[in-house]
């Protein structure tokens, strides 16, 4: 016997779906980190690099293109010998700083939930460290 199709009770979202649109801004392997990176200030490509160490440099690369794409970030050329490029969070991508905060703040939930931090101390101090701007 098939089971009765509930109503879904949850309002509908606007045309066109905002959160759709957001969580594309953000797609990909990386963007959230890399805009977590970049909320401090402007990052070179190498500083990137060593900031999410199992990145590699083709996905970084890409990433950084998407984002810039986006308009999330900008990237600006340096005129120094040799050139240096240097990324940077856009308006839009600093208003995404708050949503990427609130979704570290369940992330930090989940580790708690799961055992993962030997005390409570030493959860809250991590969240405090990870919530510091750099």
């Amino acid at each position: 016997m098939a089971l009765k199709m509930r109503k879904n009770k949850s309002p509908q979202p606007p045309a066109p779906c905002l959160l759709t649109e957001c969580m594309q801004v953000i797609a990909g392997a990386w963007a959230p980190n890399i805009i977590w990176c970049l909320r401090a200030g402007p990052r070179r490509f190498s500083e990137l690099r060593a900031d999410i160490p199992p990145v590699s440099a083709k996905v970084l690369s890409a990433r950084l293109k998407e984002l810039e794409e986006r308009d999330v970030i900008v990237r600006h050329v340096r005129p120094t010998s040799p050139p240096s490029v240097e990324y940077e969070l856009t308006e839009i991508g600093q208003e995404l700083i708050p949503a990427l905060e609130g979704i570290v703040r369940v992330g930090h939930k989940l580790k708690i939930r799961s055992g993962y931090y030997p005390s409570e101390a030493e959860a809250d101090a991590n969240l405090a460290q990870a919530l510091e701007p750099a």
